[in-house]
Formats: C-alpha cells, sequence, structure tokens
C-alpha cells in the first residue's frame, strides 16, 4: 500500500473542482437552455465523486513506482468503476438536493435526454481527467529521477574535480619532501609528519562534497605548515576565520590551491620570501574569503587567474552554486588577490 501524500491530494481535489467548472461551462456552451448554476452543481458532485473513488482508491491497490497507478485491466477497471460510480453518486445527490431544498425549480430531473447527455460527457470528461492525473504522475517521477540524476552527475563530477586536485598537491609536495631529506633530514621528518596529519584531514573531508569552513581552515593550516617547514623564515601566513562563519558548509579543497599558487608563483621566486593571509568575512547574505600573497605580483610569470587550480574552482563553484558564486584573481605590484564569493546555504 503506498503512503498517501495529503497535500497531494488537497491539490488534486482543488484541480478537479476547476476541471469541473469547466466541464460545466462546455456544457453549458452546448446548451444554452439549461441554467448553469445547475450544470456546476451536478458537475461538481460527480466529479469530485470520481476524484475520490479513483485517487484514493488507487492506494488500495499495487501501483507502479512510475506513476502511483495500478497498471493493465486494475487500472482499468478502477477509471471505469470510478466514472460509473461517480455518476450515479453524484446525480442522485444532486437530484436529492433539487428536490429536497427546492432548488432550480425551473430543471426537470431524470429526463431520458438528460440522461444520456449527462452520462457521455461523464465518460469523456472522467476519462479525460483520469488520463490528465495519470501522465501529471508519470511526468512528475521522471522530474524526480531526472533530478536526482543530475545530482548524481553533478557529486561525480565534483569528485573527478578533487581527485585532479590532490595528485596535483601532492606531486608537489613530494618532491619538495625528496629534495628535503637530502639536506635536512630532520625538517624532513617534521614535514612528513605534517603531511600524515594534512592527508588524515583530507581522507575524512574526501567523504562528503563539502565540509565546514573550520575544516578547511585546518587543512590549510597543515598545508602551510608543510611549506614553512621547507621555506624557513621567508613564509609567514595568517590565518583570519570569524567563529560565526567557522560552520558553513564549503566545497572541500577549495583554498589550498589559491594558496598553492600563491606559494609557487609569488612567493618561492621572490628572495625575501613574503606573508600569505587568509581571511573570512560576511557580506550581507554572502560570505567572501580573500587569499592574499606579497609576493612579486605582475612580476611573475604564471598565468594571471587561468592556471589548473584556479580553473577547478571556478568550475566546482559552478557546479554547485551556478552564478551565485564567483572567483575574482588579480596581480599587481603588491602582490595576489584572489576573491571567493559564496551565498550562505
Amino acid at each position: 500500500m503506498v503512503a498517501i501524500d495529503w497535500s497531494a491530494k488537497l491539490r488534486h481535489l482543488l484541480q478537479t473542482l476547476v476541471f469541473c467548472a469547466l466541464v460545466a461551462t462546455i456544457e453549458q456552451a452546448f446548451s444554452s437552455r439549461q441554467a448553469f448554476l445547475p450544470s456546476l452543481l451536478y458537475s461538481t458532485l460527480i466529479g469530485t465523486t470520481i476524484w475520490a473513488v479513483v485517487d484514493l482508491g488507487r492506494h488500495l491497490m499495487p501501483s507502479a513506482a512510475e506513476t502511483g497507478w495500478p497498471q493493465g485491466w486494475p487500472g482499468l477497471l478502477l477509471v471505469l468503476g470510478g466514472i460509473a460510480t461517480g455518476f450515479i453518486v453524484g446525480k442522485t445527490l444532486g437530484d436529492l438536493i433539487c428536490t429536497t431544498f427546492g432548488l432550480f425549480p425551473g430543471r426537470v430531473v431524470n429526463r431520458a435526454a438528460d440522461l444520456r447527455s449527462g452520462m457521455l460527457i461523464t465518460l469523456l470528461a472522467g476519462i479525460a481527467g483520469s488520463y490528465w492525473f495519470h501522465t501529471r504522475n508519470k511526468s512528475e517521477y521522471l522530474l524526480r529521477k531526472m533530478r536526482e540524476a543530475l545530482k548524481h552527475a553533478e557529486d561525480a563530477r565534483l569528485k573527478v574535480l578533487e581527485t585532479q586536485l590532490e595528485p596535483h598537491m601532492l606531486f608537489n609536495t613530494l618532491a619538495n619532501l625528496r629534495a628535503l631529506i637530502a639536506v635536512d633530514p630532520v625538517r624532513a621528518q617534521q614535514m612528513l609528519d605534517h603531511m600524515i596529519a594534512y592527508l588524515r584531514s583530507t581522507l575524512d573531508a574526501s567523504r562528503a562534497t563539502t565540509h565546514p569552513l573550520r575544516a578547511e581552515f585546518e587543512r590549510l593550516g597543515d598545508y602551510l605548515e608543510l611549506m614553512k617547514i621547507r621555506m624557513g623564515p621567508r613564509l609567514a601566513y595568517t590565518l583570519d576565520l570569524p567563529e560565526e562563519l567557522a560552520g558553513m558548509p564549503v566545497p572541500a579543497l577549495l583554498l589550498q590551491p589559491l594558496v598553492e599558487n600563491s606559494i609557487q608563483h609569488g612567493l618561492e621566486t621572490k628572495v625575501e620570501g613574503g606573508r600569505i593571509t587568509v581571511r573570512a568575512r560576511r557580506d550581507g547574505d554572502r560570505v567572501v574569503i580573500e587569499v592574499l600573497d606579497t609576493g612579486v605580483g605582475e612580476a611573475a610569470g604564471a598565468s594571471h587567474g587561468n592556471g589548473f587550480g584556479l580553473t577547478q574552482i571556478r568550475e566546482r563553484l559552478l557546479a554547485l552554486h551556478g552564478e551565485r558564486a564567483v572567483l575574482d584573481f588579480q596581480r599587481d605590484g603588491a602582490g595576489a588577490h584572489a576573491r571567493i564569493t559564496l551565498p550562505i546555504a
């Protein structure tokens, strides 16, 4: 037995009432000698009875997942039985109401012509209404499946982007670790410890498309410690995360490519090194995350905002937030400035 969604049933009832009014209007247009209000009364009583028998009765029978309706002969018999029941019950109630309360005194009931036309109209309208609800249920099912498929496709696409970014970072870190082992084993050991911590947090983050901004900053801290061991006093950094934004969900591995870009193309090529600042702030209904460095800026030979990591970030933001999320990247004489704007969930 299929669970009943009563809000959907109320919506179906309101749609049925509109359909009944439409049937009464069409009947009035083709039979001007008949008053509109009697037609509306009978149409409403017959239509709502058919709706109750068919739309509620189908939950008592095995139904197809695609439509929520019985398949084959059971479904056809349910519709025909509902139409017959609706005509008998609706017409009987209409005659009873008219007779008991003296409504529409000019109307003559039980006439053969009225009976034949009423049966024909009920049959056609019942079949049309049932078919409309059947196809609408199937369309809604297909739309739900399409949305689920699109969501799974987007999740898979984001996972692919993450797997492209992770090897990119690991290759650079392992190359640096290999070089450090030969010249400073102690610092290489410290670097390896930080790398293990970073990989552990990365593994936790890989189980979800998003994670709290606090976790992103913690991962970033591990990565910067790795780089600080290699660069020594040439690298300084500041992480500024307001507590009110710490729990905000953001795409996993969002900021590390920006910081990696600042180190490789801004600070490593600068003799005295420099500082990286990562900060987050709220701006109305959006969150702004900035990554700034005091590197070589416009003198850098790297691409201006079109590198591998930046391209992947833009694609991930587009997949998760559409046009509501933006990545801006600029270089000037004072260094590089990357700014991500995200909607607050």
